[in-house]
């Protein structure tokens, strides 16, 4: 719940950082996210430490998902790569540039 001060007549005052964050709620529901959703992504914000830790597990997920494909790669005939590479290339690409603003 924001947090407004009170006027003498009852009226609520709010920052304009509370302004600034029912904005950001109500174009959440205008994209369709329901109020549970809303919430935990208003938490996520205020708790970086839990966001950094979050991005770092899914890195080592990645990472070993990586590990697994490069070692079943290296079982493929050359011909088998080749073919492999070619059809996730763009995908790839587009995943590493992603990765790439993350951590620079």
């Amino acid at each position: 719940m924001l947090k407004a001060e009170r006027s003498t007549s009852n009226y609520r005052f709010y920052t304009s950082e509370a302004i600034e964050r029912i904005h950001e709620i109500e174009a959440m529901k205008a994209q369709g996210m329901c109020l549970q959703d809303i919430k935990k992504s208003l938490d996520d914000e205020c708790n970086p430490k839990e966001n950094i830790q979050e991005i770092c597990l899914h890195m080592q997920t990645l990472q070993s998902e990586v590990s697994t494909l490069i070692e079943s790669m290296n079982h493929q005939e050359q011909s088998t790569k080749e073919t492999i590479k070619n059809k996730v290339l763009p995908e790839s690409v587009t995943l590493i540039q992603s990765l790439l603003r993350l951590i620079t």
